[in-house]
């Protein structure tokens, strides 16, 4: 779900964004990482939150060996191909319009030994979550900024986690807005702030179902 260009004031100094690619090394990986700002739009850019959070992911801030993970809005695939390098079971999610980029850069750059442990579907948040399950973790870089899409993003969070999935948002926090978005996830999760890149100014927040939430259920249950 990265579809929308941010506003005009906040595309200043993002050249970098208008080069076909870019390359990182992870896991003792060289990842060379395709980008098309003007077809896709921020669909199809490495953006710093991405990078933060494979910064944070593979210091091993949580592990991920063997675990199931899906990330959200996966633009070009950056966090899920670091998170599948790491050990993961991968399924890496975007609209329809970003999919076959997508996978071009998965299939660039991750091993034919771990082709079967990475996949990549369509998501719109929201919709067709029936098609889903739970996940062991949940990940997201820089998926919080469209407004409109809040209430389908949270539904989509809640949908995809049991009491033991682990959420982790890497972003930035340009607006009360996305502030906003922060006290929704509350009603529903605990939700911490667990890194702060203070030269990209990007935040990592890890959430995971209250506890309460369970047992409020139940004893609303018991009071009907």
């Amino acid at each position: 779900m990265a579809l929308v260009p941010y506003d005009d004031h906040m595309l200043s100094g993002l050249k970098k964004f208008h080069n076909s690619s870019t390359t990182y090394t992870f896991s003792n990986h060289t990842i060379w990482i395709k980008q098309d700002w003007r077809e896709l739009g921020v669909a199809a850019v490495v953006w710093d939150a991405a990078v933060v959070l494979c910064m944070y992911v593979e210091a091993r801030g949580i592990n991920l060996q063997g675990r199931s993970v899906v990330e959200l809005g996966a633009g070009t695939g950056l966090v899920g191909i670091v998170v599948a390098l790491l050990g993961a079971n991968v399924t890496l999610t975007d609209r329809d319009l970003a999919i076959e980029f997508l996978k071009s850069n998965v299939r660039d750059n991750l091993p034919k030994a771990l082709g079967h442990k990475v996949s990549v579907k369509p998501l719109t948040w929201g919709t067709g979550l029936e098609h889903f399950s739970h996940f062991d973790v949940i990940l997201g870089a820089d998926i919080i900024y469209l407004e409109e899409t809040f209430q389908d993003l949270l539904k989509t969070i809640i949908h995809l986690s049991s009491e033991h999935t682990v959420i982790l948002l890497s972003c930035r926090l340009w607006y009360q807005r996305d502030h906003n978005f922060l006290d929704m996830m509350r009603k529903h999760f605990t939700v911490d702030q667990v890194k702060y890149g203070k030269d990209v100014d990007v935040y990592i927040f890890k959430a995971q179902k209250a506890q309460r939430e369970e047992f409020l259920k139940i004893k609303n249950l018991t009071t009907i």
